[in-house]
């Protein structure tokens, strides 16, 4: 035995000695993706701003809030990303076990003769088996760090499906309100035609217009009935696919919406962090995509670490009592070991396919990620773009709405007293109409580029929460 202890320990100085390799495994986990240092696109600085987390019940709109909630609720994507964290944290507890030894307690009782002319006999035994696999190289190390990661980019890419889910019911919903008010523009202009059909009609049977002037006024009530009928279609549509997104019962739905729109819906503003490195930071899914590279690069070192030898402890501890002709024997016994080292030889090149597998998984990781930093500036800079014309717009589209309404007003009056023609009348209705209906479109517009804006930057996500969360989970 003293010839065997320092043989024995040698070896294991020798193996540990591999662990000081176990860092030049894995591949860099932090990978650059350079952006701008400013954004391109003028920044949005009008109205009262508030920040991204609950934006939707900062709007002032009880409905649009209930219903993003009720759609994130019934979405099998929002669903299926808090599975994958279930799924993610049960692969981290499962990786952290590798860490720690392994326990397993046995016990069990006898009781008969064992020999002829010998008393019967009571054997009672109890035990503890522990194994344990020395993380040499790190490979189980980093293992249990992948596992981590992938928790974390699991929670974030759950964020990201919520704030997906939120905003495309947002864009629905403020869709609906432009249509509705271009259906109440609709109906009143449908009215007008109809009313001026109604006269000129009159007027020929007095023999005061021609049969082409009352023609023409007809045409223009019934393609004014065919716009009517067309609006409220896609209004119809609309609503349909919220109650899709929100699994609401439609009656309920109609209900809900018809108290939301007593006033127009409005986006509240925004603020937008002039640095862009640090509001890509903020997205869900740059954040995924970045813990992934950390996975891949994982997976990378624990190829590798397959290649180099692997170290196992074992050991146990008993009891043991026998009762037999009134005499109690009690025993103990442990060992410890055997302590095995098992070395590769030879594979046919499993292992070294293995490690290129990983590596190639590893650069495509990479090239996800930049990809995803490369989309995000440009959602974010779109949606600047965006928010700046509809800004820029908005005052000249006032004026022209008032002036052509102002206009139409006049030759309505003109047209009544027989000093202007029906013609004139048909074009200034349609400047008119023109005009409202691109001021209601640009105020949906600007609705929708703030949603965009608010989906580009990430919806209120925080890295450092999900850090907090991912502490305070790990086993």
């Amino acid at each position: 035995m003293n010839l065997l202890t320092p043989r024995l320990l040698g070896t294991v100085a020798a193996l540990a000695m591999l662990s000081a390799c176990s860092t030049t495994l894995l591949p860099p986990s932090k990978v650059e993706a350079p952006v701008a240092p400013a954004w391109q696109a003028p920044l949005p600085h009008a109205g009262t701003v508030v920040s991204l987390a609950n934006w939707w019940q900062q709007q002032g709109d009880p409905v649009l809030a209930e219903l993003i909630a009720a759609a994130q609720g019934a979405s099998p994507t929002v669903t299926n990303a808090l599975a994958r964290i279930e799924d993610a944290r049960a692969k981290q507890a499962q990786a952290y076990a590798a860490l720690v030894p392994n326990v397993n307690a046995q016990a069990s009782a006898v009781r008969g003769v064992s020999q002829p002319q010998v008393p019967v006999a009571t054997t009672l035994q109890a035990g503890l088996q522990a194994s344990w696999e020395l993380d040499l190289v790190g490979a189980n190390r980093a293992v249990n760090e992948a596992a981590a990661a992938q928790v974390a980019s699991s929670r974030a890419q759950w964020h990201d499906a919520r704030v997906s889910v939120a905003a495309e019911v947002a864009s629905l919903y403020y869709a609906q309100g432009s249509c509705l008010q271009l259906l109440a523009a609709a109906r009143h202009d449908a009215a007008s035609y109809q009313e001026t059909a109604r006269l000129t009609d009159i007027n020929l049977r007095a023999g005061f217009v021609s049969s082409g002037i009352a023609a023409l006024a007809r045409a223009g009530a019934a393609d004014s009935n065919n716009r009517l009928t067309q609006q409220a279609a896609q209004c119809d549509l609309n609503t349909k696919a919220l109650v899709a997104l929100t699994a609401l019962p439609e009656p309920q739905l109609r209900s809900k919406l018809a108290s939301a729109w007593e006033k127009p819906a409005q986006a509240a503003p925004v603020s937008v962090n002039s640095v862009p490195a640090q509001t890509i930071a903020q997205r869900p899914d740059v954040f995924a995509a970045e813990h992934d590279v950390v996975v891949a690069a994982a997976a990378v070192g624990s190829a590798k670490a397959q290649r180099y030898p692997r170290l196992s402890l074992n050991g146990s501890i008993g009891a043991m009592r026998v009762s037999s002709g009134g005499v109690d024997l009690n025993e103990s016994t442990w060992s410890f070991g055997p302590l095995a080292v098992s070395v590769p030889v030879w594979d046919g090149g499993q292992r070294a396919a293995a490690v290129q597998s990983a590596e190639a998984a590893y650069k495509g990781s990479i090239s996800i990620y930049q990809a995803k930093v490369r989309q995000a500036v440009r959602e974010v800079e779109e949606a600047l773009v965006n928010l700046h014309s509809t800004e820029a717009r908005t005052a000249d589209a006032t004026v022209a709405t008032k002036g052509y309404a102002e206009s139409l007003a006049a030759t309505q009056a003109r047209y009544d007293h027989g000093l202007a023609s029906l013609m004139d009348l048909e074009e200034a209705r349609r400047m008119a109409r023109a005009a409202q209906s691109a001021q209601i479109a640009l105020q949906g517009q600007r609705n929708l580029a703030w949603v965009s804006l608010y989906r580009a930057l990430g919806g209120g996500f925080d890295p450092g929460t999900v850090a907090e969360a991912r502490t305070a989970s790990a086993p």
